[in-house]
């Protein structure tokens, strides 16, 4: 009994309790293997190698002749050889009469069934094993063969469809096993050898039983009697399988199960996910770290008491947060593309206005399409709303007591464009100096970074900026 505990502590996973409950269940494997005249085991999954299992404790037959020489316990089991162990302890469901091979080399049939704790969880199976010779089932494997043979090929050499040289069965990337309303395999083709190779079937799959080959836990009838397409994916140690189960109208030809291993593709899913994080990770710092500075420009402009410095730091603030915003929603959707009019929308909440008057009646507005662009778009588009707002607040409401500001976003096929007006006092475009900074901040994020065109109009009713860049 000591011995299993420190086994399982060593190689496995399991819980004291999972432990005490394969404990309890040893000491009826003498029982099982004298009234079966088998060799009997309990393994358990290994924590040390992937797709391999651990013998904790064996019981000779004391009536009949054990096919091992030496104690195995201890020692491990492993897919290649023994796939019905690591099948059964890794979906949950029973295997009958799967080929294996021993640790002393020995061809032998196994009988393996899960053990499970109070949470419906397996922990263990127990392992029933008789020498190969004894089972003799080739003889109906060739009865089987010669009975289908006929229909085989009326229902699929007569009606397969043309690939090249052969059948198409046989140049698809699906494993396709075909089963007869007993549930015996009647038709397998190349990639379902290889696919059950893979999961250490050693032996002619045909005339096999459903239940041995399923890799799932829904038995035969229950598919059958659903009559429809089903679909549904599955984990079986580090492999993952896409099953479609199709039933069919023929006797000999009642299901059609299709398997897809689709490892590769839920490991870039992965890897994407895990990218996703870091990625969010890493714009979530991004945007600290700007608030940061524009944290500490603030409190440098309250120890300063010019007012030139104070506009100026305002407006760097500003840039700061709007670059910040993108960063924010990037830090939350993990992808590298947001909507512009969340980004814009946020600029107006959080817009630093201590250059507007107290006495003017201001708003602004968003409205338009919604527009997703990339992370590096965003974050120029977002400065240049900036821009054109921080400048719509400084002069174009001078001698008015309230003014609106509406910024559109308009979606198109090749080039989107992005506007905002404002109903100020207007001013002369021709007049416009070279040195102002917003200027120069907005004519060169449009150019350089957006490869679009800006336009500014304006007269006694208002300034209308737009600017378009490629989708």
């Amino acid at each position: 009994m000591n011995n299993i505990r420190e086994l399982c502590l060593k190689y496995t996973y399991l819980s004291n309790k999972d432990i005490e409950a394969i404990q309890s269940i040893s000491k009826t494997l003498q029982f099982i293997a004298d009234s079966s005249k088998a060799d009997v085991f309990i393994d358990c999954l290994s924590k040390t190698k992937s797709d391999s299992a651990i013998v904790v404790v064996s019981a000779k037959p004391r009536n009949s002749q054990s096919l091992y020489k030496e104690n195995v316990v201890g020692k491990l089991a492993i897919r290649k050889n023994e796939p019905a162990v690591i099948r059964t302890l890794q979906t949950g469901i029973p295997s009958r009469d799967i080929k294996a091979i021993t640790q002393e080399n020995i061809i032998v049939k196994q009988n393996v069934e899960p053990i499970k704790n109070e949470k419906n969880e397996v922990i263990a199976v127990i392992i029933s094993e008789k020498d190969v010779t004894e089972d003799v089932k080739e003889n109906k494997k060739l009865e089987i063969l010669a009975e289908t043979n006929e229909e085989l090929i009326s229902q699929i050499e007569g009606k397969k469809i043309k690939y090249g040289n052969g059948d198409i069965a046989y140049h698809v990337n699906d494993a396709i096993l075909i089963f007869d309303e007993d549930g015996i395999l009647r038709f397998k083709n190349p990639v379902a050898d290889e696919l059950y190779k893979k999961l250490g079937y050693n032996q002619e799959l045909i005339g096999m039983d459903f239940s041995n080959l399923a890799l799932s836990k829904s038995t035969l009838s229950q598919i059958i009697e659903k009559k429809s397409i089903e679909v549904e994916e599955i984990d079986i140690g580090d492999m993952s399988f896409q099953i479609k189960y199709i039933s069919q109208g023929s006797k000999v030809l009642k299901l059609a199960m299709l398997i897809k291993d689709i490892t590769d593709v839920k490991e870039k899913e992965r890897e994407l996910i895990l990218k996703s994080v870091v990625i969010k990770e890493i714009h979530h710092r991004v945007k600290n770290n700007l608030q940061t500075i524009a944290s500490l420009l603030r409190l440098q402009s309250r120890r300063i008491h010019s007012e030139e410095f104070t506009i100026a730091i305002n407006e760097s603030i500003n840039r700061i947060l709007s670059i910040a915003i993108t960063h924010e929603i990037l830090a939350k959707q993990g992808i590298d593309e947001v909507n512009i009019k969340d980004v814009i929308n946020k600029i107006k909440r959080f817009m630093v206005t201590l250059d507007k008057r107290d006495d003017l009646d201001l708003s602004i507005e968003i409205e338009g399409d919604d527009l997703i662009i990339s992370s590096d778009k965003s974050t120029a588009v977002a400065l240049v709303v900036n821009e054109a707002i921080q400048n719509c607040i400084k002069h174009a409401f001078v001698g008015k007591n309230s003014g609106k500001i509406v910024v559109k976003i308009e979606k198109g096929n090749s080039y989107s464009t992005v506007s905002v007006r404002d109903d100020g006092i207007g001013f002369d475009v021709n007049s416009i100096s070279n040195s102002s900074l917003g200027l120069m901040i907005i004519n060169s994020l449009v150019s350089d970074k957006l490869k679009g065109n800006l336009n500014i109009q304006s007269n006694e009713n208002g300034t209308n900026l737009l600017f378009d860049f490629k989708n």
